[in-house]
């Protein structure tokens, strides 16, 4: 069952994920667990999509001249970030959350935490950084990403999208720290609308 309370500082030495509703967001209980309550009904017709932003990558910007599909020209994830994305990956198993699909940026820290978390990392341009797009490229990758939203939501099940600060900022208004995530599911009222946020996954501290 995914409604499952379990006790996470048991997973990781690390600062322990949790579920926290959106409202008022950031709540956490004493122990750090929430139930994924969003999860008790996915099924066609309402599905989630999970925009994480990627663990943590020392640093602000990645240096001049980067290039993707060459990490060392980028910014990376620490030893930190990478056992981040591990213990993301150990809290989706233990919760039991089957992850239907899963899409990062191109950029190298988002497939590593994609990839050390959940084993698999489809690169997918309009979850890259939008830092050094043109106005009109921008607006043609949100509107890619409230198209996806939609699809994903109709299908049912849950995907994780692994992503940048400014993407989540972009789609939602909303962002959140280092290896953290907003729970997603498309407006039901009309095409375009803002995404709905649903719940936050964000590291117990």
């Amino acid at each position: 069952m995914l409604r499952r309370r379990i006790l996470l500082d048991t997973l990781t030495a690390l600062p322990a994920l949790a579920w926290a509703r959106a409202a008022p967001a950031g709540l956490v209980t004493a122990d750090g667990a929430l139930h994924p309550a969003w999860a008790d009904d996915v099924a066609p017709g309402r599905g989630v999509v999970i925009l994480m932003r990627h663990a943590t990558a020392p640093g602000t910007f990645d240096p001049p001249g980067f290039r993707l599909g060459d990490c060392g020209t980028q910014r990376n994830l620490s030893e930190t970030g990478r056992e981040e994305a591990r213990a993301i990956g150990r809290w989706f198993a233990t919760q039991g959350i089957a992850v239907r699909r899963v899409r990062s940026s191109p950029w190298c820290r988002c497939m590593d935490t994609a990839s050390l978390a959940f084993g698999q990392s489809e690169a997918w341009p309009p979850l890259g950084s939008p830092i050094h797009l043109s106005p009109q490229a921008r607006v043609s990758a949100l509107q890619a990403l409230r198209d996806a939203l939609e699809a994903a939501t109709a299908a049912g099940g849950v995907e994780v999208w692994v992503s940048h600060m400014f993407v989540q900022a972009d789609l939602t208004g909303q962002h959140t720290g280092s290896g953290e995530g907003l729970v997603l599911r498309a407006a039901s009222d009309s095409a375009g609308s803002a995404p709905v946020v649903i719940a936050r996954l964000q590291r117990h501290r």
